[in-house]
């Protein structure tokens, strides 16, 4: 369990430090880089997965309205 958190450590302390250093290019407050990048991987997430169930709705749909029928008698 102690790799796990020294690995957790590293992986925090290298990628707040990118963070910060783009929040230093820019002239804003690190927070407020980190905050957007969470925000980004949410909305990415929901928009990914929004879209899945548009497509499968709308295929759906669509073969509801577009069934071949064999003959005049399979209404």
């Amino acid at each position: 369990m102690q790799i796990f958190y020294k690995l957790l450590l590293y992986f925090q302390k290298h990628g707040y430090y990118v963070c910060q250093r783009i929040a230093d290019r820019l002239g804003i407050r690190a927070k407020v880089v980190r905050t957007s990048f969470m925000y980004l991987t949410f909305v990415t997430v929901g928009f990914g997965f929004a879209l899945y169930l548009f497509l499968a709705f709308w295929m759906r749909i669509k073969d509801l309205l577009y069934t071949k029928r064999s003959s005049v008698f399979d209404l």
